[in-house]
């Protein structure tokens, strides 16, 4: 007989691992324990067949645990009696915090058959699935250690949890019944109306009368309405000042070829585990079932309900809008107490007893280039690591940029980013930053920070946090360039370090001239980062007044080309009066910074065809240019290109004589792509491989027209998979760009 420890090293906790190691010892007949050490399990095991038990971990283990490495070796004899999970250690060492996951089909049948004790109960769950990191206080991952410590295990849960053989409730942290666990309420904000399941019931029918209705889940709280009433749907976006920003959807996966199309890529993510919003185009009898204002693009956002509440909401339901409970900018609200902030938005508050601890945001993908990319990483992915091939021994805190923000933590080659944040230059988002940091640094179990970073720009509340960080921990402080992050966050997420040149492409970054950089040819080479070419220089006549109103920079941009006649053309547009005052400021190059910006360009192309003259949400002008598009082969494009400087001036000068001509605004908005597409290309095209990054890569029509042309050039094509392209990737960038700094990679 031989004695043996084996330490197992990776996502082990929340996924059932323990229970899991309980029954292969039971099979093998092996005495010894199993406890939970951080983000390692410690087993000792005594026996024969210790090999076959080792084997079986690896070949066997539950299907939502990961394991990064698995050690064992010889130790001194114990003469257990039995095999039993001991309790776990308060270890600290840093442990890794598993990702929610939406209720399994065994709970989903549970839920729905009569004959269960957990019947139409919303909060059923088992070890496959379940809320994780939303519901966590600290690590180990045990009931103790989470909100549903509030909720003491029933005699007949208690039973499902000490029995082994129960292969979904054995030592599951989540667990509980009516009897036991959280209960579902509907309150009017004074009074409650009704309890359990007759709340549901009661909700479904006030939302079919057309009400708003709050709705507490996972992460958060959503506002629900109907998808099919323009009055609802309209008076819900006057509610949340939401001018034209698309709403996600709800639905059953069955309902969803009614209206849109997806594919299998985009079906596998609609099905998955983690249930991220999945943007879809438009089918054919699209306005057969929604309001026309729930979306003003090509496309859709749907996801699959994700917890028994949301199935039991849309049964004999066809499909609900479900968006985030937050007015623009602010974060996500989630709790009870809260709920007076929506008191003019919300008729009605369907609410839970159980806390959440983690507010987290849904995540949102779109198939782009033949692959599902972040537009939004959060609930269901974060906070896991991402593991980069980077030799590393510091302690990394990076915080990111400014809006659709992240932080991240590295420790080792182990990347951790928080949950969606959002625009830190509001106040509560930013203390939400400054909150998602603590929890992230406090799960992790470190008390130390070797180095802080942030971005080179030195007004963003997130630079200020990093120099507090900084020195509260007495830590080195590195500030990276914007978009230098987002070149080193396309290598990093590739785990490619070559040579390789870098489209970065966004709407700002504070560059290292002083000057507003988003259109810029980067190149990689033995570690480092340059800019060797980038889009004309353009005013952005007004500063941030350009970003919300494009016809600022239209006017900018044509002036330069036409003259007086960008005047005559604006003035259906622009009163008079103001646009001498724009020709004056625009001569004098008052408020005029200088721009590279490729969205800034896509702005001035969405005001010249009429399609968008406010910008109301992040990039909303390039995403409406870009929901018009029309492939055409009949137009010629012939990007103009000055000492390694793409000439968006042309550009804009081309697409207004167009529009004169009569063309159709699809075609001028396809000719518009492709100038930008087919230009940067034959700047960067001198090189094995080239990458693309920055928030206007989710433009699809850009990104995958230069993956055409690396693939006819033999050009390997290099473009985001696990980290957002936009600025949720820059904190993970600027760990990349740190380590570079540090060392060879």
């Amino acid at each position: 007989m031989m004695t043996k420890k084996i330490i197992v090293k990776g996502i082990v906790q929340g996924v059932g691992f323990r229970p899991f190691i309980y029954k292969l010892a039971k099979k093998y007949n092996l005495k010894g324990y199993v406890k939970n050490l951080g983000n390692v399990v410690e087993i000792v095991v005594e026996g024969e067949n210790i090999d076959k038990f080792i084997e079986d971990i690896k070949t066997k283990k539950p299907k939502l645990a990961k394991i990064y490495s698995i050690e064992s070796f010889f130790i001194e004899r114990q003469n257990f009696k039995d095999f039993s999970i001991l309790k776990s250690d308060d270890f600290k060492d840093e442990g890794i915090i598993p990702a929610d996951i939406s209720i399994c089909e065994d709970c989903l049948k549970e839920i729905f058959n009569k004959n269960d004790r957990r019947y139409r109960y919303p909060f059923n769950s088992c070890i496959n699935c379940g809320p994780r990191f939303t519901i966590i206080y600290n690590l180990p991952y045990d009931r103790e250690n989470t909100s549903m410590k509030d909720f003491p295990l029933c005699r007949d849960c208690l039973e499902e949890y000490n029995n082994p053989y129960d292969d979904r409730r054995f030592h599951a942290q989540t667990i509980c019944c009516p009897n036991c666990g959280p209960n579902v309420f509907l309150t009017d904000g004074e009074n409650i109306l009704e309890k359990n399941d007759k709340s549901i019931l009661l909700a479904k029918k006030l939302l079919n009368e057309g009400h708003i209705i709050a709705i507490k889940g996972i992460g958060g709280i959503h506002l629900a309405c109907k998808v099919d009433d323009d009055e609802v749907v309209l008076r819900l976006r006057e509610k949340l000042n939401r001018k034209s920003q698309p709403f996600a959807v709800m639905t059953l996966f069955e309902n969803i070829k009614l209206f849109a199309e997806y594919d299998d890529i985009e079906k596998k993510a609609l099905l998955s585990k983690e249930r991220p919003i999945v943007v879809l185009k438009k089918g054919e009898n699209y306005n057969n079932y929604f309001s026309k204002y729930v979306s003003n693009l090509d496309t859709i956002g749907v996801f699959l309900p994700y917890s028994g509440l949301h199935y039991l909401l849309l049964e004999d339901e066809f499909a609900y809008i479900m968006t985030s409970a937050n007015l623009p900018g602010l974060p996500m609200i989630k709790d009870n107490e809260e709920i007076k902030k929506l008191r003019k938005i919300a008729d009605y508050f369907l609410l839970h007893n159980r806390k959440i601890v983690n507010r987290c945001d849904d995540s949102v993908v779109k198939k782009i280039a033949n692959r599902l990319i972040f537009l939004r990483r959060s609930r269901g992915y974060a906070p896991e690591p991402i593991e980069v091939n980077i030799d590393n021994n510091k302690t990394i805190l990076c915080v990111g940029a400014e809006l659709n923000s992240t932080a991240c933590l590295i420790k080792n080659n182990k990347f951790y980013l928080t949950q969606y944040i959002g625009n830190t230059s509001k106040y509560e988002t930013f203390n939400y930053l400054k909150e998602a940091i603590n929890t992230l640094l406090k799960l992790t179990k470190t008390d130390k920070i070797d180095i802080v970073v942030s971005d080179l720009h030195p007004l963003y509340n997130s630079s200020k946090l990093a120099i507090e960080l900084s020195k509260k921990y007495n830590s080195e402080l590195i500030k990276i360039q914007h978009h230098y992050a987002h070149g080193f966050s396309v290598l990093g997420d590739n785990n490619f370090f070559d040579n390789v040149k870098i489209l970065a492409l966004d709407g700002v970054g504070y560059g290292l001239d002083g000057n507003l950089w988003g259109g810029e040819v980067l190149e990689y080479y033995n570690n480092k980062i340059k800019r060797i070419a980038h889009l004309e220089e353009q005013y952005q006549l007004g500063g941030d007044l350009a970003v919300k109103y494009p016809l600022r920079m239209l006017f900018s941009i044509l002036y330069k080309a036409i003259g007086e006649e960008a005047k005559k053309f604006l003035s259906r547009y622009i009163k008079e009066k103001e646009l001498n005052i724009l020709e004056f400021q625009l001569k004098k190059k008052i408020n005029c910074p200088i721009t590279t910006s490729a969205g800034r360009v896509l702005d001035a192309v969405s005001a010249l065809l009429n399609v968008c003259h406010e910008k109301t949400y992040d990039g909303e002008p390039a995403i409406r240019l870009e929901s018009v598009v029309k492939k055409c082969s009949n137009i010629e494009v012939n990007p103009k290109i000055k000492n390694n400087v793409l000439l968006t001036t042309p550009l804009i000068e081309d697409c207004y004589y167009m529009l004169l001509e009569g063309r159709d605004i699809g075609e001028i908005a396809y000719y518009a792509h492709m100038y930008l597409a087919e230009g940067l290309f034959e700047i960067a095209k001198k090189t094995d491989n080239l990458a693309i990054t920055g928030g206007v890569s989710y433009n699809r029509y850009i990104t995958e027209r230069i993956k055409e042309l690396c693939k006819e050039e033999n050009i390997r094509f290099i473009y985001h998979n696990k980290i957002p392209p936009g600025d949720g990737g820059i904190s993970f960038g600027q760990g990349i760009a740190c380590l570079s700094q540090l060392q060879d990679i």
